[in-house]
């Protein structure tokens, strides 16, 4: 069983926001989504999770109900406590006997201890971990999960990616926008997107395998407008180089190259 979207095109008055995307969200699986501010990340998460876009082009979705959502920096009522979150989306859903699981989530992500604390009084990350547990609540075919660990301290991060990972060993299909492309490598598939469009898309293995070009480790960049920093050093494009199989090349690097080549740099 699979989710997902085939040759989305989506337009806001002139702007285009997507055009010809598709993915596809296997059962059990985590597929993220990469690109920078404008890449369409958000239109297409949206969409995903039912909410209210025109487009052209196919869906194939869960039943109603059937969907988590996590949208970007929300997903909680601030006016509401931890234990009332709860059981809002409870009441949203229609769902019995969910206090356990309820119980259970909170516990994962460390918030077994704040039933009464007003979501607006939680940490950046808490409140995300909040979220999703919101999302995982009522057991759903399809989690959509937008930028869920953007500006969270790294304790937060993992306890995320440990309820990410839990809802796919549990059958279901998880996809996630991320900025962070260590996040990514850890997904089954990757689609990276610039300006609405599909720069590249498979797993992390098979988008860097394709990269044009090789990547190298330098202390000064030879070529400044195919060069980037990385902590101390540099890391230089050559699009003519030939690939080196002992080469470490991270979906960081292919990510960087593939919106140079489409801003047209290395013809």
């Amino acid at each position: 069983m699979s989710w997902g979207a085939t040759d989305l095109q989506v337009r806001f008055g002139k702007t285009v926001a997507l055009d010809g995307v598709s993915i596809e969200i296997r059962a059990g699986s985590v597929h993220a989504v990469v690109g920078g501010d404008g890449a369409g990340k958000t239109t297409l998460l949206r969409i995903l999770a039912g909410v209210g876009i025109q487009f052209d082009g196919r869906v194939r979705l869960p039943a109603p109900g059937r969907t988590g959502y996590v949208p970007p920096a929300g997903g909680v009522f601030g006016d509401l406590s931890v234990a009332e979150n709860m059981e809002f989306i409870a009441d949203a859903y229609r769902l019995s006997s969910w206090r356990a699981r309820g119980e259970e989530l909170l516990t994962r992500v460390g918030l077994e201890d704040y039933p009464d604390r007003l979501a607006a009084q939680l940490s950046g990350g808490q409140r995300r971990k909040l979220a999703g547990s919101m999302a995982l609540l009522p057991e759903p075919e399809l989690l959509v999960l937008d930028e869920v660990t953007t500006g969270v301290d790294p304790v937060s991060r993992m306890d995320l990616w440990r309820l990410v990972a839990g809802a796919a060993a549990g059958g279901a299909g998880v996809v996630v926008a991320t900025s962070y492309l260590d996040e990514a490598e850890r997904a089954e598939s990757v689609l990276l997107l610039h300006e609405g469009r599909t720069l590249a898309s498979g797993t992390p293995a098979e988008i860097i395998a394709g990269m044009r070009g090789s990547v190298s480790d330098v202390s000064e960049p030879r070529e400044a407008a195919t060069a980037w920093r990385k902590g101390r050093r540099w890391r230089q494009w050559n699009p003519d180089g030939r690939a080196d199989s002992d080469r470490h090349v991270a979906l960081e690097d292919v990510a960087i190259v593939a919106e140079l080549m489409a801003e047209g740099v290395g013809r």
